[in-house]
């Protein structure tokens, strides 16, 4: 199945690259599941006539890809998640810095590239989800609290190769320095209750089988399981309310350096970032617009609100590099 849909996309972009593209479409590079992205496209196909094309694949084959197609390439608009694949991806100088009045308006500074070169579109929190079982609210706190003795045997994580965890540390790193932070994860390492496990959605129904009490996972990933199973014996708590606030990260986009119709790929992305298409867009993936003016879906509303932390998202990638040789350290896998 994976390699036939592979073959799919090779041979889908092979159509896009030996004709001329029109210049009424748009070309997008995009990490996220077709099933997330394509009813945003078709809204704006039936708004404004113009063509989504799209290719989805992993972030760093995408980013390997523009690289490589250089001034040749098809894509107009590169679309992935976590600000740590932005940064990545505007270092590797794949795409254009944009200065739009437009976007600046809609997205929060904090959710957008210092340079223009990308802006947030929908935002996921990184928080501590816990067992209504064995777990009371009060007991929570922090993310820092996490490494106590009291969650000794309880904890479960994601493993750190996962970029999500790796935004999460950067941020401690800028929060609080390398020997604090050592001191955190270290915690973490030594309170697990298991072996870490490969994605949220395996930790989430670990935390409801009574496998460990309490984790750290994107909202979206309890969203969806909430939604198919409301009786879930696991809630969300935000952390770090007295202080900095909840970790949050995004899915984003920018326009490709090489774009052959940066306007039209602006115009899109502009688009993108208004009413209509914020809360299609976090509506689908249970995740909350990055468009402060546009309400989350009822489902991530019931959630309750949160204080979210400050930082620049940028200072995940910027900090990237530092908490991965952190992580490996202090034995995360």
């Amino acid at each position: 199945m994976q390699a036939s849909k592979a073959l799919l996309a090779v041979l889908s972009l092979s159509a896009l690259t030996g004709g001329v593209q029109a210049a009424d479409e748009v070309v997008v590079y995009s990490s996220r599941i077709d099933e997330l992205i394509k009813p945003v496209f078709d809204a704006y196909t039936a708004k404004t006539g113009v063509a989504v094309k799209f290719i989805t694949d992993k972030e760093a084959p995408l980013m390997a890809r523009l690289q490589a197609e250089g001034e040749n390439t098809p894509a107009d608009l590169l679309i992935t998640v976590d600000a740590g694949n932005l940064w990545q991806a505007e270092q590797l100088a794949i795409l254009k810095p944009l200065d739009s009045a437009l976007i600046k308006a809609n997205i929060p500074a904090q959710y957008r590239s210092s340079t223009g070169g990308w802006t947030g579109l929908s935002l996921r929190a990184r928080t501590i989800v816990y067992s209504t079982e064995r777990v009371k609210p009060e007991e929570l706190s922090t993310y820092e609290a996490l490494a106590d003795k009291n969650w000794e045997g309880r904890l479960c994580l994601r493993t750190s190769k996962k970029v999500y965890n790796q935004s999460l540390t950067a941020t401690l790193l800028e929060a609080h320095g390398q020997a604090k932070t050592e001191t955190i994860v270290k915690g973490w390492v030594d309170n697990l209750a298991t072996d870490v496990f490969a994605d949220d959605t395996a930790l989430i129904q670990a935390v409801d089988a009574g496998q460990c009490d309490v984790g750290l996972v994107n909202t979206y990933y309890y969203g969806r399981l909430h939604k198919d199973n409301p009786a879930l014996k696991a809630k969300l708590f935000w952390p770090n309310q007295g202080d900095r606030g909840v970790h949050v990260n995004l899915s984003g986009a920018g326009v490709t350096r090489y774009a052959p119709h940066p306007e039209a790929a602006q115009k899109l992305l502009e688009w993108m970032t208004g009413e209509e298409a914020q809360a299609l867009f976090a509506g689908i993936n249970q995740e909350f617009p990055a468009n402060p003016g546009v309400a989350p879906s009822a489902e991530v509303a019931a959630w309750g609100s949160f204080k979210a932390d400050s930082v620049p998202v940028e200072v995940a990638g910027k900090r990237q590099a530092e908490a991965i040789k952190l992580m490996d350290r202090m034995g995360w896998n």
